[in-house]
């Protein structure tokens, strides 16, 4: 993968990231305060990386793609 593509890729990424952690540690902060860090490090990972991987980026996807059809 070429530079320009792995900075697109990881942009892409970081447009689901920060909004699903954001939304998740506000909706979930205070069960989360008791638990340990390993465990709501766990809880958080097994939560959010399937949404990312199979709702967050192809979203991201489908809306770069028709934008980009409007511009053409």
């Amino acid at each position: 993968m070429k530079a320009k593509a792995k900075l697109i890729a990881s942009f892409k990424i970081w447009i689901v990231i920060y909004p699903a952690l954001t939304l998740f540690l506000y909706l979930f902060k205070e069960p989360l305060s008791t638990m340990p860090l390993h465990m709501r490090t766990l809880l958080m990972t097994v939560t959010l990386v399937p949404l990312i991987v199979f709702i967050g980026v192809p979203f991201v996807d489908s809306v770069i793609r028709i934008l980009s059809r409007k511009k053409s």
